[in-house]
């Protein structure tokens, strides 16, 4: 206390011993001192490293799909931004704007989307990326389901919902292993069917390569890639192809 008392009439003309200051005169300079105090404070932290962002994220799987109904519920859901992919299908491994939100995420932030399905490309990919926000620091919220990873009972969802994920996985590894087994049994090979040098297509490119055909054209005839035309072509140990 006495040290900000100090502070404050350090530029205050102190009278001599008989001598009086004028009342306008103290209360000018002391008005001038703590104006000077109050110049020097640390300037306000900006608003985006103290407060919590919603950031908003949309996707439509076609061109043709309008976003208008999710951005409309994330707008009232109360976020500042909106990160939307149009034409991308939620099997797509990168979604260009999807990108751009993780990369704009910081601490504190919030994730949110019009249902879970707009997020993950399935339950497994989902998960790891709530996973990952949660990590980093980031909440994440589902307006449709109603989930929230900031409260216990959106927590105990995703945990429900990681487990019937691993379940689904363990399920079809299994039926995966008895149908194996199963045709193994039988004497059926497992796995794509071999292609042997008296399939059509396979005769259908070796007569129009004897006709000059090009790999790349006898390809769009016959409905398969240039890599598929050379193997068809080289079945049973015969020459080069030209390129």
């Amino acid at each position: 206390m006495i040290g900000r008392t100090g502070e404050l009439l350090a530029g205050v003309d102190v009278p001599r011993s008989g001598e009086e200051l004028e009342p306008s005169s103290r209360l000018s300079n002391v008005s001038h001192v703590a104006y000077s105090h109050q110049s020097r404070k640390k300037p306000l932290m900006s608003v985006r490293s103290t407060r919590m962002g919603s950031i908003g994220y949309a996707r439509v799987s076609t061109l043709e799909q309008n976003a208008d109904l999710q951005q409309a519920a994330l707008t009232a859901a109360g976020c500042d931004r909106i990160f939307t992919d149009h034409g991308v299908s939620g099997t797509s491994a990168s979604r260009p704007e999807l990108d751009k939100l993780l990369d704009h995420l910081q601490s504190g932030d919030e994730v949110v989307v019009w249902k879970l399905d707009r997020l993950g490309r399935n339950t497994r990919n989902l998960l790891a990326l709530i996973d990952d926000l949660e990590y980093r620091g980031v909440h994440f919220r589902s307006i449709t389901e109603g989930i929230s990873t900031t409260g216990p009972m959106g927590r105990a969802m995703l945990t429900v919902m990681s487990a019937f994920a691993q379940l689904k996985r363990d399920q079809l590894a299994e039926r995966t292993r008895a149908g194996m087994a199963a045709a193994a049994e039988h004497g059926r090979k497992v796995g794509r069917r071999e292609i042997t040098i008296d399939h059509a297509k396979v005769r259908r490119a070796r007569d129009l390569k004897a006709q000059g055909l090009a790999p790349a054209d006898i390809g769009k005839i016959i409905g398969a890639s240039r890599a598929t035309v050379y193997r068809y072509l080289n079945l049973g140990g015969s020459e080069d192809v030209p390129q």
